[in-house]
């Protein structure tokens, strides 16, 4: 077996069980009585810069429900297949679509700047929209939704890649979090919480 190989299991064997830990994690926070899961909220004050230059805050999710997913641009298969798989579910809701915003929050700002994330989110359904920031923001608002994310060096040690949570997060239009689309989740179970989320 050729270490490239060995490198691939390890990085999914590492993905599956971070998503596992964190679909617990999560489960564990919507079954906790209202005292104990404000503890455990997620979300939280960030300031980010949008795919136009504009600076974006936590304010512009307010008032409407919402789902966010973690990423990078030079991400192998998770995002681009995520990415995918939220823009058929958005064709899906039909016009119970408008009622939702996405966004896509890069996780790897060292190469995703708002040019990048603006091109790369062109090969997907316009209504996502692109964050990016410095390093000590996207920090901020990885912490707040409590994301996993961790720089990965290649084997010859010339550049890397990310580790990161697979999850889309979904929030209510009062801002609490409503659960998730887990990665690989079938599509129909998937509908079915955005129906919920924007019904």
């Amino acid at each position: 077996m050729s270490a490239l190989r060995i490198v691939r299991i390890g990085t999914w064997s590492l993905v599956l069980a971070l998503t596992i830990a964190t679909a617990v994690v999560l489960w564990r926070g919507e079954t906790m009585p209202p005292a104990t899961q404000d503890a455990v909220a997620i979300g939280g004050p960030f300031t980010l810069v949008d795919t136009d230059g504009h600076r974006v805050t936590e304010k512009a999710l307010e008032g409407r429900p919402y789902a966010i997913f973690f990423g990078f641009t030079h991400c192998p298969d998770v995002c681009p297949t995520t990415l995918s798989e939220v823009s058929l579910l958005l064709d899906d809701l039909g016009p119970e679509s408008q009622k939702l915003d996405v966004y896509f929050v890069t996780v790897d700002p060292e190469r995703d700047d708002p040019e990048t994330l603006k091109s790369y989110l062109s090969s997907f359904s316009g209504r996502i929209e692109g964050l990016t920031g410095t390093e000590a923001e996207i920090e901020t608002i990885a912490a707040a939704y409590r994301i996993y994310r961790r720089k990965v060096p290649t084997e010859d040690g010339s550049d890397y890649s990310m580790d990161h949570s697979a999850s889309v997060y979904l929030f209510g239009a009062d801002g609490r979090f409503r659960g998730t689309i887990s990665f690989g989740e079938s599509r129909e179970d998937a509908l079915e919480k955005l129906r919920r989320l924007v019904g």
